[in-house]
């Protein structure tokens, strides 16, 4: 048995490696996480190395912490399309998922009503700590993105509060005795959530806007009271302080007082960590002799609830919805299961197995834990890898943005965009200048007139069919500042700006190079005050298909410095952005998109036209 510092060494490195390898090669980090873990459990317990109780209360604060981070991606503006719809999932879908699972559960797996309805509770939830890797790998669309995130968040602490409220009922005598304690519970419920979860955001913008917290401290204070939240409302009434936090993460991420960005990088980062240990963890708990003595009725439970439960559920929930049905098939294929519903399964299967009012809810107690891992393996693994697909087939994801959103109209801007545009990419334009957007639209350009710093565009842009950022103004604090705004959307190896006459000096007195916010596009003098010179000299965009007896030697032999290559487009269509500091060497097959001096010799022209031929 491994020391408690080794084992939560191995913990760590396998949840961050895991995610890593997972994002590498495309597939869902969860399900991998889930073997590591259970292959890590065979070797270490965690119950033995951590301590039961000492682990049900990391993994709830642990999770309380994933939930505010998950309320802090919520934006009500996402409601305007697909409220009415997110609001009967939350409500009517999540009522019928558990009187459905309740009745399978009944049927198939438990022998007392009382524990099946309170696993049926459990399995309403699904959680972003599953949901989010999944539509980070899915890709899909803007409204069923929102529809499934908001779901997946808002729907959690629901759950939880259901299962509590079943929970409680288990040991009372009659059903007057059940409906006194569901009403008290309901309503102590509601207090906490909103009076610690309102107040808690309500303290957290006051000591940032009246500058209270120093700037080192801010991401550890807000931490803190996102923590004290969760118990405090604990306290008050169990298991509510999962509806606290998420509110108190909504209500921060929606006022406009104060900036959540540098909260939110801080949170993403913890949260990302926190969600490759927990699946480590819990699934290092599960024994392989519990899953088999669930037998062909937990099967053919989880069979009922992918192919039965959540497509009613789904359907009951969005009849007569503006989600088209595409959207709703892709939305009935994604309900995978994480660690709130195996955290909430351990803590309630625990006490029941100790304290339960009958031998027959004690035993039935014991099979909710490996049911629920059940559950959430096979829902991970079924759809982690099939929901991409079926959102490709269904047209509601795009396989790979290659698109481009352009910072700036001007000449040189439309001109790149229009040879994008010609190759069929996806490509829209952003300026202030009226006169720039007008024209771009004239030239058959999808344009956006406003300012791209302005909180309000950024959040109202459609980005569908997009994947990277070009900052291509005349201002370079514009460029780095709409580069900083977007490297949470596109991550940082999506976003360009263009060099500065700066960039590549020694920054006196900092002991260091003047780093760019961004990757520096297409070659290092290539300032836009150089790019608009050139195409006011004439100089023109042009493509060229290096072949193996004209190749890329041999275009810069022909073109020389007159020539600055902006994009490589491989044999497959994918699209390369051309930065300062690649020094890779393009081949035959791949095509140049360059910028090229005019006055070019004859003999370059017939060339390049031969070239396009080929192509």
């Amino acid at each position: 048995m491994p020391s408690p510092l080794v084992y939560l060494t191995l913990v760590l490195v396998i949840g961050v490696a895991a995610q890593w390898f997972a994002w590498r090669f495309r597939f869902p980090a969860i399900l991998l996480l889930l073997v590591l873990g259970f292959a890590l459990g065979r070797w270490a317990d965690p119950d033995e190395i951590i301590g039961q109780s000492l682990l049900a209360s990391v993994v709830s604060l642990s999770v309380a912490v994933i939930l505010f981070e998950g309320g802090l991606s919520l934006r009500f503006r996402e409601l305007a399309e697909t409220g009415p719809a997110i609001f009967r999932l939350i409500t009517v879908g999540c009522i019928v998922t558990w009187i459905l699972a309740t009745a399978f559960g009944r049927l198939l797996v438990f022998d007392t009503l009382r524990v099946a309805a309170l696993a049926g509770a459990i399995f309403t939830v699904t959680g972003p700590t599953v949901i989010g890797p999944l539509l980070r790998h899915i890709r899909p669309h803007r409204r069923p993105s929102a529809v499934a995130k908001w779901e997946g968040i808002v729907v959690d602490p629901i759950g939880a509060i259901l299962a509590v409220l079943v929970y409680e009922t288990i040991p009372a005598e009659g059903p007057e005795a059940a409906a006194m304690m569901l009403t008290s519970a309901v309503l102590k419920t509601a207090a906490a959530s909103l009076i610690v979860g309102g107040g808690g955001a309500a303290l957290i913008v006051l000591l940032l806007r009246r500058h209270l917290i120093p700037d080192y401290l801010q991401a550890p204070i807000i931490l803190g009271v996102v923590l004290g939240g969760f118990t405090l409302a604990n306290e008050l009434q169990h298991e509510s302080g999962l509806a606290a936090v998420t509110v108190m993460g909504i209500a921060f991420a929606n006022q406009k007082l104060v900036s959540i960005e540098h909260v939110m990088t801080f949170k993403e980062n913890l949260g990302i960590l926190l969600i490759g240990a927990l699946f480590v963890v819990l699934a290092g708990r599960l024994q392989p002799e519990n899953l088999t003595a669930l037998g062909w009725g937990g099967v053919l439970f989880i069979v009922a609830l992918i192919l039965l439960i959540r497509p009613a559920a789904v359907l009951a929930a969005t009849v007569r919805s503006t989600l088209t049905w595409r959207e709703r098939i892709f939305i009935a294929w994604l309900a995978p299961r994480g660690i709130v519903a195996a955290a909430v399964a351990s803590v309630f299967a625990i006490a029941l197995s100790r304290f339960g009012p009958s031998e027959a809810i004690r035993a039935d107690a014991d099979r909710l834990v490996p049911l629920t891992f059940l559950v959430i393996i096979t829902t991970v693994a079924i759809y982690g890898l099939t929901a991409r697909h079926l959102a490709l087939r269904l047209g509601v994801a795009e396989p790979d943005p290659q698109g481009v959103l352009i910072i700036g109209a001007g000449e040189f801007e439309r001109e790149v965009a229009k040879a994008l545009q010609e190759d069929g990419y996806v490509v829209k334009l952003i300026d202030s200048n009226r006169e720039n957007v007008t024209a771009a639209k004239l030239d058959g350009l999808r344009t956006r007139h406003g300012n791209i710093l302005s909180e309000s565009l950024q959040e109202d842009l459609d980005l569908s069919g997009l994947g990277r950022l070009l900052a291509m103004t005349s201002s370079d604090e514009v460029n780095a500042l709409a580069a900083i705004a977007f490297t949470h959307t596109f991550e940082r190896a999506g976003v360009f700006q263009l060099p500065t006459p700066q960039a590549d000096k020694k920054t006196k007195g900092q002991g260091g190079e003047n780093r760019p916010t961004a990757r520096r596009l297409f070659a290092p003098d290539a300032t836009y005050n150089e790019l608009t010179r050139r195409v006011k000299a004439g100089a023109v965009i042009k493509k060229t298909l290096l072949t193996p007896e004209f190749d890329y030697e041999a275009f810069q032999k022909q073109h020389g410095d007159r020539a600055i290559v902006l994009f490589i487009v491989s044999k497959t269509g994918d699209l390369k952005i051309r930065t300062a500091d690649d020094t890779s060497v393009p081949v035959a097959g791949q095509k140049l998109v360059s910028l090229i001096d005019a006055a070019e010799p004859s003999s370059t022209k017939e060339k390049d036209e031969s070239a396009m031929e080929a192509a």
